[in-house]
C-alpha cells in the first residue's frame, strides 16, 4: 500500500467515524427523553432509528472490519445480511 493510499484510507476512516458520531447524536435527539410520559414511539420514528442503525452497522462493517477491501461477493453478502436483519427487526416491532 502506497503512502497516498494510506492517507486516503485514513481520511475515509475519519469520515466514517464522524458519520457514526453524527448518526448516534441524531438517534439520541430523535428518541423521547425520560421526562416524557408517553413512551409509545411512532412507526416513523422507529423506522428512522432503524435506518440510522442500519447505516451505522454498514459503516462499521465496511470501515472498521475492513470489508471494503474484501471481494465483491463478501461486500454484497454483508449488505444483504444487514438488510434482512434490520428489516426483520422492524417487521417484528410492527407486528
Amino acid at each position: 500500500m502506497t503512502a497516498q493510499e494510506l492517507r486516503r484510507d485514513r481520511r475515509a476512516i475519519l469520515a466514517a467515524w464522524a458519520a457514526l458520531s453524527a448518526a448516534t447524536v441524531l438517534a439520541w435527539l430523535l428518541s423521547p427523553g425520560e421526562s416524557q410520559t408517553d413512551t409509545t414511539l411512532g412507526n416513523e420514528l422507529v423506522a428512522a432509528v432503524v435506518v440510522l442503525a442500519l447505516i451505522k452497522c454498514r459503516l462499521i462493517i465496511r470501515y472498521f472490519m475492513e470489508v471494503r477491501h474484501a471481494p465483491r461477493w463478501l461486500r454484497l453478502a454483508t449488505d444483504a445480511w444487514l438488510a434482512v436483519l434490520w428489516l426483520t427487526l422492524f417487521i417484528t416491532y410492527l407486528v
